[in-house]
């Protein structure tokens, strides 16, 4: 009855808006926003019958001999798209993908996130999620032998008057307000070019679904002032890279199942147990959360990304942060993962962050002690001592760490687990093949 309304409200308000053109968006496997756009008079069939589509040609999303695939809109999602402005209004809905006898495609990288929010909810828990999203403006996309060139040289929470960077966020935070997400901050960070912004938190699918139009509002601002914007998790090797800082709490009811009055900063057995989960295994969600070969530069890059297994609190070289911003409001309880980038797939990146932390508490995993020197600051040793672990330190190493994950190949099921193995393991091989300038400039003339 409820999703009933959902579907009249959608129609109505095509309607009354006169939108000519709906956009059904899902994503593939690798977190690539697919989209094909009908026309107002196929809205209500797509949600009684779905959209017939071709999986095997979307990356990951079923194979060869099951290729038949259906995109139902899920009516909740509606939005018009405010860049496209008053000449044919044109609206967008996410959609779940099925097989043609209605059963939820499993590679289907929304529905993987259903399934293990589902468990969470069976053992009675809401996961929450707030993203603080990080990207480069640079002048253009094109590049020469000086690297692409950022829009500005100003630095972290720099006020920059008149400038690219300023009018831009502007621009970009309203038209998200337009679309119905809410935005907590935004500001200047600490690469020339470099901006965050950072969305309020909400429940883990809907903050996916948030990201993948966040990516999409801020390309198209990008294309409107003439700039051009990047998710590249390192884009400047000696700058800082882009990471998607996430917070992220569970919920019992209207109780955030993290707080305990009195404990060590307030963090109940629960809130401890979920962040050794996430400590125990965060190298086998690494090829997900830090999916490309360049996101091991921005681990291994200094600047406060999280290189070693550890936690603590305030502790920004640690890669599990517990913040104490309001100490005695007990919902704002919450841990912050670092290493996740901006380029991960939301969906399955929520998922595995959701069951490594489950795994902690249906474990009783015990927490480490925390970590409360600059991790960076220490010896091999020391670190080696004090049992903080490395991530891994290349794509090559993530992939290993990955094939012997029973934890990442229950949660993200067989198809896309052996998909996303085989589409890292490409990869990889296709940089390690690369001849680079590096090498080049160190070794042709000595050698």
């Amino acid at each position: 009855m409820w999703m009933d309304k959902q579907r009249d409200f959608v129609l109505r308000t095509i309607e009354e808006r006169g939108v000519k053109f709906v956009r059904l968006w899902f994503t593939d496997v690798v977190g690539t926003l697919k989209s094909v756009a009908i026309a107002p008079a196929e809205v209500e069939g797509a949600f009684t019958e779905g959209i017939g589509f071709d999986g095997s040609a979307i990356e990951g999303l079923s194979r060869s001999f099951e290729s038949d695939l259906l995109a139902y809109p899920d009516p909740t999602t509606f939005q018009t798209l405010p860049w496209r402005g008053d000449i044919d209004p044109t609206a967008r809905m996410f959609c779940d993908i099925t097989t043609p006898d209605g059963e939820p495609a499993v590679a289907d990288p929304r529905n993987v996130l259903k399934r293990t929010l589902a468990r969470a909810a069976d053992r009675g828990f809401t996961f929450y999620t707030h993203p603080e999203i990080e990207f480069y403006l640079l002048k253009s996309s094109k590049y020469g032998e000086e690297g692409p060139i950022p829009v500005d040289s100003a630095g972290y929470f720099d006020n920059v008057p008149g400038g690219t960077a300023h009018d831009f966020r502007r621009r970009s935070v309203r038209m998200l307000e337009d679309l119905g997400i809410s935005v907590e901050f935004s500001h200047h960070e600490a690469g020339p070019g470099q901006n965050e912004i950072d969305l309020r938190y909400a429940d883990a699918l809907t903050t996916a679904d948030n990201i993948m139009t966040f990516r999409t509002v801020i390309k198209e601002v990008a294309i409107e002032q003439g700039v051009y914007a990047t998710f590249m998790p390192k884009p400047f090797s000696d700058k800082p890279g882009s990471g998607m800082h996430t917070h992220l709490s569970l919920f019992e009811g209207d109780a955030n199942a993290f707080y305990e009055p009195g404990s060590q900063y307030q963090l109940s057995k629960i809130g401890r147990q979920f962040i050794a989960g996430l400590l125990r295994h965060s190298s086998e969600i690494s090829a997900v959360t830090n999916q490309f070969v360049n996101s091991y530069k921005r681990l291994w890059g200094g600047d406060e990304a999280p290189s070693f297994v550890c936690w603590g609190h305030n502790n920004r070289s640690a890669l599990v942060r517990v913040p104490l911003y309001k100490p005695n409001k007990g919902q704002s309880a919450r841990v912050e993962y670092r290493a996740i980038d901006s380029a991960a797939n939301p969906y399955l990146s929520f998922s595995l962050l959701l069951a490594a932390g489950m795994k902690g508490i249906e474990e009783g995993y015990e927490l480490p002690a925390e970590a409360e020197d600059d991790v960076w600051a220490l010896t091999d040793s020391e670190r080696r001592a004090l049992g903080y672990n490395p991530l891994p330190a290349s794509l090559d190493h993530a992939i290993e760490y990955m094939e012997e994950s029973e934890l990442v190949a229950d949660t993200l099921g067989e198809q896309v687990f052996n998909f996303v193995l085989a589409n890292k393991r490409s990869e990889w091989r296709d940089y390690r093949s690369q001849v680079t300038p590096f090498e080049l400039q160190r070794n042709l003339e000595i050698l």
